[in-house]
């Protein structure tokens, strides 16, 4: 190979490189306007939102949310019982979805033996499980950059 298509190799390879690293920091300033753009929404939605709704497939979106869980929960602990550095991703997803259960659940439900029921499960099951996901998933990034 000559010198001549060496150096246009690498100039080629670092003006690509280039574009990537443009068009990362432009995505990731896209991220950061859609946030903020989010930021008076909920004002209008706070302004805008019923107190109280009849949601139809309440119990679809519920039965979902749960198997995303179960889901979540199998893969991370596949993953990371065969030593697979995906499972750090998979255990930061599950954990979210776990919380945004918790959150769900303790906000929706009725007063009483319901709301109890709710804060149990948060506190009892959700909640620590989302700890163990996030531990897992620290530890997974740790060794990643190690």
């Amino acid at each position: 190979m000559s010198t001549q298509s060496v150096c246009r190799f690498e100039g080629e390879s670092s003006r690509s490189a280039g574009r990537r690293t443009r068009r990362r920091y432009r995505l990731e300033h896209v991220l950061v306007g859609c946030g903020l753009a989010l930021l008076p929404w909920l004002v209008v939605l706070a302004n805008s939102l019923p107190g109280t709704t009849i949601a139809s497939n309440w119990c679809t979106a519920w039965i979902g949310l749960d198997a995303l869980e179960a889901l979540g929960l199998i893969a991370t602990g596949l993953l990371a019982a065969r030593g697979h550095h995906l499972h750090a991703l998979t255990a930061v997803a599950t954990a979210t979805l776990l919380v945004v259960d918790a959150w769900f659940d303790t906000v929706t439900a009725a007063p009483g033996a319901d709301q109890i029921s709710a804060v149990v499960m948060a506190v009892g099951a959700e909640l620590p499980l989302a700890v163990v996901c996030v531990v897992l998933a620290v530890r997974g990034f740790a060794r990643q950059t190690a």
